[in-house]
């Protein structure tokens, strides 16, 4: 009888500690004659570049070819399991090898043809990772009325990632971002009930960050990130801010063509400020964006530079809103006269502006990927009647209307029905929520093909905010929470909300870098609350 296997076969020797090696055409005779040598484990390990097989302890007492066999027979499984796990690491580790080569591509550059369907592994991978920056804007704003911070910021910027967990995110936060509305929007902007309020007319709407030395390198260039706030309730806000298409040049965006318009609450929200009544409402968003991207330009000169937007709900709509102004106006050209790429990660995001936005958007180079789930509603206004799905005759007929609109980019299309955890539900806010978005894009490989979690994402996050999960999982609706609300005991055992570390409201050179853009002259001054 003979018996052949095809993997490489190590055994411990007896005579130190050296592996005896036997190859593929062994017979089981000669595997007989080599398992005499043995007597004990061998006491080094091997390292994984030169991992052969685990060794199997055999004794010298028993040497019946039927107990050889079961051993050998052991070992092939143990081989196969072994490369099955090779492979799936292989498998995770591959996109990240790719980074530095693909990112132009991952960013647009071709507007993600073949890059959708199938998903790239990669797209999907930053994909996720921008919709978590965009996320943690919910998880770090304090939205609870009863606290003296409502509408501020949770954290310290220095500590805004690992507050939320995401010690080893690779990126650093540069700069905070407040909004001030002059329309009342009480689904967006929150208050406190405390008389002494940290800003009677801002909130925080979201921050600027930037890519550290180690994930520079492994994403192939220095990329700044901004992450827009959405509207912490559902679907509320759509009735706050839908109105009608209003210029962009009404509000000092530098555009020639007056037919370019987009949504007037958006717009509004974007460049209000408040300049005679709070510090943090004295530069508008707009304002504190332009500024905080020519700095950064200028302060990373010589390196690669990406700029990407992000943000879900309406902070999709601020997203979009934001990277135009910032290409229209020129912000992104390097000292060198290179044009830093601008890019926009959306997360079911409304229509911004109408047809003739969408053209002078994408003819600036602006890249917008919008990911959207076909159930929720909110992608599917302003514009419910005249939009870029009407014939076009009707479309430009419609374009002296204030209702007409457009969305811009490539869209990736999701289906919350196609993942087997999600329960049926008639919830709008569940087919918005950001986390389901999230997880549907980690079980996404294309239409058509099976939904398989890709990166282990775990599925308890879609309940963080909502009550989307089956519940046989056994995860609670609405699960995230501040331990006690926040409330801890002092010294004297009574419960009291702790003090914060203040937060700065703009950096000292914001003034001087809008001289700098032309934005303000000598002329304009700004008052001073320190109390606010």
């Amino acid at each position: 009888m003979a018996f052949s296997l095809n993997k490489i076969v190590v055994f411990p020797s007896r005579h130190g500690h050296h592996p005896l090696l036997l190859q593929t055409n062994s017979s089981v005779k000669s595997l007989t004659s080599a398992l005499f040598l043995s007597q004990r484990s061998c006491p080094c390990p091997l390292s994984s570049s030169s991992r052969l097989i685990r060794p199997v302890k055999v004794t010298t007492d028993d040497r019946a070819l039927s107990s050889i066999i079961t051993a050998l027979e052991k070992q092939d499984n143990i081989l196969k399991e072994d490369d099955q796990d090779e492979e799936q690491e292989q498998a995770q580790e591959q996109p990240s090898s790719r980074f530095a080569e693909t990112w132009r591509e991952i960013h647009g550059e071709d507007d993600w043809a073949g890059l959708l369907d199938p998903i790239d592994p990669i797209l999907r991978t930053q994909l996720i990772r921008y919709g978590d920056m965009a996320q943690a804007c919910y998880d770090a704003f304090d939205h609870d009325q009863f606290s003296k911070h409502c509408g501020s910021c949770k954290y310290i910027p220095k500590n805004f990632f690992p507050s939320l967990g995401m010690q080893d995110f690779g990126y650093d936060v540069s700069r905070y971002l407040y909004a001030t509305s002059h329309i009342n929007l009480p689904n967006f902007f929150k208050k406190s009930r405390w008389s002494k309020v940290w800003s009677r007319n801002a909130n925080w709407i979201g921050y600027v960050s930037v890519s550290n030395d180690e994930t520079s390198k492994m994403l192939g260039r220095r990329d700044i990130t901004v992450a827009w706030r959405g509207t912490v309730t559902h679907l509320e806000w759509v009735a706050d801010l839908m109105d009608y298409l209003k210029p962009v040049s009404a509000d000092k965006i530098p555009c020639s063509d007056p037919s370019v318009k987009v949504e007037s609450g958006f717009l509004d929200l974007y460049t209000n400020k408040d300049d005679e009544s709070c510090r943090f409402g004295k530069y508008s968003a707009r304002e504190q964006i332009l500024t905080e991207i020519r700095r950064l330009i200028h302060k990373y000169s010589g390196e690669e530079l990406s700029i990407t937007m992000t943000g879900h709900s309406l902070g999709s709509a601020l997203a979009i809103l934001s990277a135009y102004d910032i290409a229209e106006t020129g912000i992104n050209v390097a000292d060198d006269g290179n044009a830093v790429p601008v890019s926009v990660f959306s997360f079911s995001g409304p229509r911004v502006g109408n047809a003739r936005f969408k053209n002078r958007l994408e003819g600036l180079g602006v890249k917008v990927l919008r990911v959207v789930n076909v159930h929720d509603t909110v992608p599917k206004v302003p514009g419910i009647f005249f939009n870029e799905h009407v014939p076009a005759v009707l479309q430009k007929m419609s374009e002296v209307t204030p209702w007409s609109y457009s969305h811009v980019g490539v869209e990736l299309a999701l289906d919350h029905r196609n993942s087997p955890f999600l329960k049926d539900t008639n919830d709008p806010g569940n087919a918005h929520n950001l986390e389901a978005h999230l997880h549907l894009l980690d079980g996404y490989h294309g239409k058509g093909h099976k939904f398989v979690l890709s990166s282990g994402r775990d599925p308890a996050l879609v309940n963080k905010a909502s009550d989307f999960l089956k519940d046989h999982y056994l995860v609670p609706p609405f699960w995230r929470q501040d331990e006690n609300k926040g409330m801890i005991r002092n010294h004297d055992g009574r419960w009291i909300q702790p003090e914060r570390p203040k937060h700065d409201d703009h950096p000292p050179d914001t003034h001087h870098h809008l001289k700098q853009l032309g934005l303000i002259t000598d002329d304009d001054h700004f008052y001073h609350r320190p109390t606010s």
